[in-house]
């Protein structure tokens, strides 16, 4: 706004030689204004003195000043109230807060508290620390040996052992001792038709077999053989080394029905050794029937996959191997854990060997026996 040449003393001087019986019409030309700010002026300062004048002044000063400051405090107000909001700031926070409130600036608990949003029955509260060490004790001592594992087959365990902590303890201090691991998304794939994977109904009725490879710390590789009885899920025998031909397989499926009985059938992929006229030759002479899955359908065979993935994620990719003896007497120490003591889901959460004792407690009645 443009400022006017005249004082507020010299506008207040000339509103008053009209009101002293001038006219306007002269009285304007003199000083060189026009009507229209002759009237302008007398809406403004009609009937008031130059000390009038003065105290309005001082009045739009004050008023400018504390228009000023009511902003600025708004503006610190409005960003306190998104400082101490529950979201922004913990409860041990605003308690802070409200102390330095009563003892910096005398307010009251009542008002203190209120300032910071906080309840006054947080300040007196005194928290009960948790005595987690029995557990975390316990979980990490089931972890390093089995460090893949994961929550369910961890809670599984403790329940099976009884002990004394719940579902949501362990989970507490699973999450607290970062011990998730990441999960993959279910991959969603549309429907199809499936064959039903039927296990046998007796111990031995029908064994899953198949190999799988890895290599030693010196890049040596080696491969294993991996026998599974269906109805019990147990794991009969994993056999280490370097080479398994058709020999090696048939030998290591003699020492296993000397030690559990002939199987009634087996369940085989379509590797060279496995379709080799030797084990053809033991399966004639064992009267063993020889079950062969669909090129490319490994889910025909899901029970012995299965059990690959867990003897692969918890033994073979969580060690670092240098020597095939190496590889066989954690494997044995793995398999022992795996049959009695790990909970199987599929069969009720628990161990495999419990199982089958469960369902036939008498080892002579296992099938195929002599």
């Amino acid at each position: 706004m443009k400022k006017s040449k005249f004082t507020e003393q010299q506008i207040v001087a000339i509103l008053k030689e009209v009101e002293l019986g001038a006219k306007v019409g002269e009285t304007c030309r003199k000083h060189g204004i026009s009507d229209a700010t002759y009237y302008k002026w007398k809406s403004a300062y009609a009937g008031m003195e130059v000390s009038q004048l003065r105290q309005l002044r001082d009045l739009q000063a004050e008023n400018a000043r504390l228009k000023k400051m009511y902003a600025e405090l708004a503006m610190v107000h409005n960003a306190l109230q998104d400082v101490v909001s529950p979201k922004a700031l913990a409860p041990a926070r605003k308690i802070e807060l409200a102390d330095v409130l009563m003892d910096a600036h005398g307010l009251s608990e009542r008002q203190a508290c209120r300032a910071v949003r906080l309840a006054r029955s947080s300040r007196h509260y005194v928290p009960v620390r948790r005595d987690d060490s029995a557990v975390i004790e316990a979980v990490q001592a089931y972890m390093a040996v089995n460090p893949r594992h994961g929550f369910g087959l961890l809670h599984d365990s403790f329940r099976l052992q009884q002990q004394p902590w719940g579902k949501t303890v362990l989970w507490r201090v699973y999450c607290q001792l970062n011990l998730n691991l990441p999960r993959r998304g279910k991959k969603r794939l549309p429907a199809r038709i499936k064959q039903p994977l039927v296990a046998g109904a007796l111990p031995n009725d029908t064994w899953s077999c198949d190999f799988m490879a890895d290599a030693l710390w010196s890049g040596r590789r080696f491969r294993t053989f991996n026998v599974l009885d269906e109805f019990s899920r147990e794991a009969l025998r994993i056999e280490v080394d370097t080479s398994l031909p058709a020999a090696r397989v048939v030998r290591a499926l003699n020492e296993l029905i000397e030690l559990r009985g002939r199987p009634r059938r087996l369940r085989l992929d379509n590797g060279p050794e496995l379709v080799s006229q030797a084990l053809a030759q033991w399966a004639r002479d064992n009267e063993v029937e020889l079950m062969f899955t669909q090129p490319g359908k490994p889910t025909q065979n899901a029970y012995i996959e299965r059990f690959n993935r867990s003897y692969r994620t918890e033994v073979l990719d969580c060690y670092v191997f240098e020597s095939l003896a190496e590889v066989r007497k954690l494997t044995e120490d793995w398999l022992h854990r795996y049959n009695h003591e790990r909970p199987h889901e599929a069969l009720g959460r628990i161990p495999p060997v419990a199982y089958r004792m469960q369902k036939y407690p008498n080892p002579l009645l296992l099938s195929g026996t002599e």
